[in-house]
């Protein structure tokens, strides 16, 4: 079956950017909002303390997780959020560079911030994605 998402790009914004620049469900698919994905380990510790890629790889595992729980995968996100612990670029552009490489050809809109702190502790990468399916 074919998925609910169409990525948009246009020609007329520059393509710098690693992402499409807008994506669109059709009516009747079924939105999936996730929780900010953290890198926990099952046990609730913090994973990859002080590595900012290694928290990014564990926090698309864990999104892949709930979205496997709710009929979905990483090819039927329309859209995510990608929130670093840092206020320099680099740290931002390391944990983007594991979140990107994860999606492959699948470039949804996306944004990434950088902010003061997360909710645990030693958590430097958070994802928020919303996705869309079409159900038989």
């Amino acid at each position: 079956m074919p998925g609910a998402i169409t990525l948009i790009r246009s020609t007329s914004l520059s393509d710098v950017a690693q992402y499409a620049y807008a994506a669109t469900a059709p009516a009747g698919s079924r939105l999936i909002f996730l929780a900010g994905a953290c890198p926990l380990n099952e046990d609730g510790s913090t994973a990859a303390i002080g590595d900012y890629a290694g928290q990014a790889a564990k926090a698309v595992e864990n999104m892949r997780t709930a979205l496997t729980a709710a009929g979905a995968s990483l090819q039927d996100v329309i859209s995510t959020r990608v929130l670093v612990a840092s206020t320099r670029q680099e740290d931002l552009g390391t944990a983007w560079k594991t979140v990107r490489e994860s999606f492959g050809e699948h470039d949804v809109p996306s944004t990434l911030m950088g902010v003061t702190v997360l909710g645990y502790e030693d958590q430097l990468v958070e994802i928020e994605a919303v996705a869309a399916v079409l159900d038989s």
